[in-house]
């Protein structure tokens, strides 16, 4: 047997289901129907006191009918003189009634003296009664020479009967109808009313489609909530495309001048390098260590004045010219040059003549940044593999490794810049995979990473490929 806490669990989730799914229901599905269900007890209520009060009116009237006329025939019923004391059918026919009345003539004893023909017994008589279906009313009367005798007359109930089902009928149907018509008026003033809120919804969807603050919002005719809640969204919509044109304006002169400094360091940090390279050579001992130190500092701050160009290029969409570029040859050199960075790791390449219309030196920051993240973040002994092939309509480069992999938390921002993970390089700008995500989308491509903690990444670049209509003319090492 159940106990009574599994009841109550049942219960709550009964009622917790039944309130989820009634909240799926449509906002106007919800309005129309209370507002038939309102009408629906309104109407149950209006129809339960009209049918006791008609029912009660019919059947009074009916009683009254068949009293009246019990006493009119107990007054009109006479004994001619003379004639046997035995009260002939045809008598009382005459005084029957056309609607199934039935009249008998019994002595106080209840021996009938006459009756209608099929008229049934109607047993002791009473003043009112019902029998067998029949309203049933008893008058003493005086027939001569029988002295007194008991006059019954019966009018059957099914006649009332019959029109107070009519009437339950009616109120039924009108009952129906009119909840009916409730649900369609509640559909269409719900509609109605709706309406303004799915053009609010229309305009909303089209903003998070478009990403476009600057779309208006459309002002109901009535001077209501939704025109209120309309107003307030435009001037969040005003507001929010106000801070977006600022904030546009503000990360282009931020662009600007990451671009514009990041191309004015180039040269003085040129004669920088060309200096101390200079210097490193004529000095020896402890200056030529520091001196050294100096010189590949400067080597990093002209890598990442490079990088900090190349990402602002792509933010203000500026590319250098391009060209048929075999993407191949790009990764197999580019590979060469880190493999003395690779040390004991195992580094190999597979790469196939593969074209695309780009920029070489973009194409090899791509390449050398995905081999060089893959040397820095796996332990000495493991392998570093990269290989380039053609597939259906684009080149796909893939650099991968069975190294521990990338730490989950870090999977969805991995390419997002300045994030920085573990391995030999933390304390590297963090911008390497950035700048991979913006060639290969600069160059109409995507790149993706395949991880598990543990068992290696792998980087995969796919680039729309180039037809190869001059070989000749492609790019290569």
């Amino acid at each position: 047997m159940p106990s009574r806490g599994s009841f109550i669990r049942f219960a709550a989730r009964a009622t917790s289901s039944a309130r989820s799914a009634y909240g799926r229901v449509p906002i106007r599905w919800r309005l129309a129907g209370g507002s038939a269900a309102l009408t629906l007890v309104i109407l149950c209520g209006f129809a339960v006191i009209v049918g006791v009060l008609t029912t009660h009116r019919i059947r009074s009237d009916f009683n009254d009918r068949v009293r009246d006329t019990a006493t009119d025939l107990g007054h009109r019923i006479v004994v001619r003189p003379g004639r046997t004391p035995v009260c002939q059918a045809p008598d009382l026919e005459t005084f029957g009634s056309p609607e199934n009345a039935q009249i008998r003539v019994v002595t106080l004893d209840g021996v009938p003296l006459c009756q209608t023909r099929g008229a049934p017994d109607f047993g002791v008589p009473r003043s009112t009664a019902q029998v067998d279906g029949y309203r049933v009313e008893s008058r003493v009367i005086r027939l001569f020479p029988l002295g007194q005798a008991i006059l019954q007359y019966a009018r059957p109930l099914s006649d009332i009967e019959h029109t107070i089902d009519k009437v339950r009928f009616f109120l039924a149907l009108g009952i129906l109808g009119g909840a009916g018509l409730a649900l369609l008026a509640g559909l269409a003033i719900s509609r109605r009313a709706m309406s303004p809120i799915a053009q609010l919804t229309s305009v909303a969807r089209e903003i998070e489609r478009t990403r476009d603050p600057s779309l208006r919002v459309p002002h109901p005719a009535a001077d209501d909530e939704v025109a209120e809640l309309a107003r307030t969204l435009e001037g969040m919509l005003k507001s929010l495309d106000q801070a977006r044109g600022e904030t546009e304006a503000m990360l282009v002169r931020q662009r600007a001048f990451v671009a514009d400094a990041s191309h004015e360091l180039r040269t003085p940090l040129t004669s920088v390098l060309a200096n101390l390279e200079l210097l490193s050579e004529q000095l020896d001992g402890e200056m030529k260590s520091t001196a050294d130190s100096a010189l590949r500092s400067s080597r990093r701050m002209r890598r990442l004045v490079g990088d900090l160009l190349l990402l602002a290029r792509a933010d203000s969409g500026r590319t250098p010219p391009r060209a048929l570029t075999d993407v191949g040859a790009v990764v197999t050199e580019a590979v060469a040059e880190l493999e003395p960075l690779a040390g004991d790791r195992e580094l190999s390449v597979d790469a196939e003549r593969a074209v695309v219309d780009g920029t070489r030196d973009e194409l090899h920051r791509m390449a050398a940044n995905l081999v060089e993240n893959a040397i820095h973040h796996t332990p000495a002994g493991t392998a570093v593999h990269a290989s380039v092939h053609r597939r259906e309509g684009f080149v796909e480069v893939v650099v991968e490794d069975d190294g521990p992999g990338v730490p989950p938390d870090l999977v969805p921002r991995v390419f997002e810049r300045f994030v920085r993970g573990g391995g030999e390089r933390a304390g590297s700008a963090g911008l390497g995979l950035a700048i991979v995500q913006a060639v290969a989308h600069s160059h109409g491509g995507s790149v993706s990473l395949e991880s598990a903690n543990g068992r290696g990444a792998r980087f995969v670049v796919r680039l729309p490929a180039a037809p190869e209509r001059a070989p000749a003319k492609a790019q290569a090492v």
